[in-house]
């Protein structure tokens, strides 16, 4: 079954309290997008708001380091609760350093391909990659369609992790949409990154939905 890992940037950020209370039930973990203006042209979740969020909700808290230096955050996000990282590969110019320092810190890590990425690219990194994040979009894009590569691109992901007998996740962001999401599923993603999908419907109807995929 697919699973939910809620992204609260689609939540009404002046209640993110109630906002996560509501959800919680339906969501798996809470994803966290921070940007820090560089790159990408945004300026989003700081550590210590993710500290102050920590205590409404006992669920994994999963943060996508959308910065130019990752390496810089890692620490400061693990004081403030933070239990899974994804980077994007460009902006780590040392990928590996970055990956072992995540899962030196003992938190799970990941590497989120943008739409110009391969599935080629992730060679190096296989062994330490507990997430494997496929963008629908442009990166730091919210309310955006999803490209038509991403289907592909996921069962290309699936493939590998299933020829390898790897424990990586496959997880789609992006463009997630009652009118993409079946197509994910089919393609073997394991979990989705719903914003307005969960936050703007009713949770509870969407998760009977989203189970009969």
């Amino acid at each position: 079954m697919v699973k939910c890992s809620t992204s609260l940037w689609s939540a009404d950020l002046s209640n993110l309290a109630a906002e996560i209370r509501r959800v919680e039930p339906y969501s798996e973990r809470f994803h966290i997008d921070v940007a820090d203006g560089h790159h990408v042209d945004a300026l989003l979740f700081f550590p210590d708001l993710v500290k102050a969020l920590r205590r409404h909700t006992q669920r994994p808290f999963e943060v996508h380091l959308m910065t130019a230096e990752p390496m810089r955050w890692i620490d400061r996000f693990v004081d403030a609760g933070a239990d899974a990282f994804i980077v994007s590969l460009p902006s780590a110019s040392a990928a590996l350093d970055v990956l072992r320092a995540i899962k030196s810190a003992g938190k799970a890590a990941g590497i989120c391909l943008g739409l110009h990425d391969r599935i080629e690219d992730l060679e190096p990194y296989w062994s330490l990659l507990d997430i494997v994040g496929i963008l629908g979009t442009e990166i730091g894009v919210k309310g955006a369609a999803m490209d038509p590569s991403v289907p592909e691109r996921i069962r290309q992901a699936r493939a590998i992790v299933t020829r390898h007998r790897l424990g990586t996740i496959v997880q789609a962001d992006g463009g997630i949409r009652r009118t993409t999401v079946p197509a994910m599923a089919a393609a073997g993603v394991d979990f989705i990154v719903p914003g307005s999908l969960m936050f703007a419907e009713d949770p509870a109807e969407m998760r009977r939905w989203l189970a009969t995929l």
